[in-house]
């Protein structure tokens, strides 16, 4: 990993993850991470709410990423949690339809500071975010990348690829929606 560190996100890791969010504004207009985390009809499009918001769940035990380190700052993170810590998903009608079985977790956000993409930090984080699930006690895992098997390029790659996801061991389920895919793997 060359220098780079994985540490989970908590209270003690906060204020370097809070320092990685504001140098991109919050990410996706401000949203903290926290889209996952809230359904639609209580989603906020304010970044200090969102930031409020993703605090006191940090603060509550509720919101848990791989967060990479360069040192002291945080460079890339993974989020992950139960589905009943990230009940929104893209598509989540299409998903809720098919009837697949919920899996321990999930996988919803990958990110990587700017300033560090190219560098392949994206599987770190991935990586990351399965031992330290492994670590709470393992199970199933899913995550929903974009499907680029088709040679598309995709311009936001807030949750990786498919390709990422297969050499982290993941096996690809199904497609979702347009361009995205359920992909599983099993944590011991």
């Amino acid at each position: 990993m060359d220098g780079f560190t994985v540490e989970p996100l908590g209270p003690r890791t906060w204020d370097a993850y809070a320092r990685m969010m504001e140098r991109h504004n919050g990410v996706f207009g401000g949203c903290w991470c926290t889209y996952f985390q809230t359904m639609p009809s209580e989603k906020t499009y304010d970044a200090d709410d969102n930031r409020s918001l993703k605090q006191r769940l940090v603060e509550e035990g509720r919101a848990h990423a791989a967060l990479v380190f360069d040192g002291d700052e945080a460079v890339a993170w993974a989020q992950y949690g139960t589905p009943q810590e990230l009940p929104n998903i893209y598509h989540r009608k299409e998903y809720d339809e098919v009837g697949d079985p919920a899996p321990d977790y999930r996988v919803t956000c990958i990110f990587v500071d700017k300033k560090y993409r190219r560098r392949h930090l994206l599987p770190v984080a991935l990586r990351g975010a399965l031992d330290l699930i492994g670590q709470a006690g393992g199970g199933v895992v899913e995550g929903y990348p974009h499907d680029t098997s088709d040679g598309r390029r995709v311009s936001v790659l807030y949750d990786g690829t498919r390709q990422v996801f297969e050499e982290a061991g993941f096996t690809h389920v199904r497609p979702k929606g347009l361009r995205n895919c359920v992909m599983r793997t099993e944590v011991p």
